[in-house]
């Protein structure tokens, strides 16, 4: 699937979950979903959890997240010794 198709399953809606990124369709939301990775969840054990959602939807949450930070300045908060 291209990048774009993956995409456009996140949408920004100032009614939605405060406007937070959210899967297409839900009320989701990327930050949700990445969380659940970064904490050990699997793709799968999300994917029981909640049903409606496909491995492209979190596809779609990781490359959102990426693309989100290509844009990001870092600034070191101290230099290492």
């Amino acid at each position: 699937m291209k990048e774009e198709q993956l995409l456009e399953r996140i949408t920004i809606n100032p009614k939605i979950m405060v406007g937070k990124p959210v899967i297409r369709g839900t009320r989701l939301t990327v930050e949700y979903i990445l969380n659940l990775l970064a904490h050990g969840a699997t793709p799968e054990e999300i994917l029981q959890e909640y049903k409606g959602l496909t491995h492209e939807d979190i596809q779609a949450c990781l490359l959102f997240a990426t693309k989100a930070l290509e844009s990001t300045v870092f600034m070191p908060l101290a230099v290492e010794t």
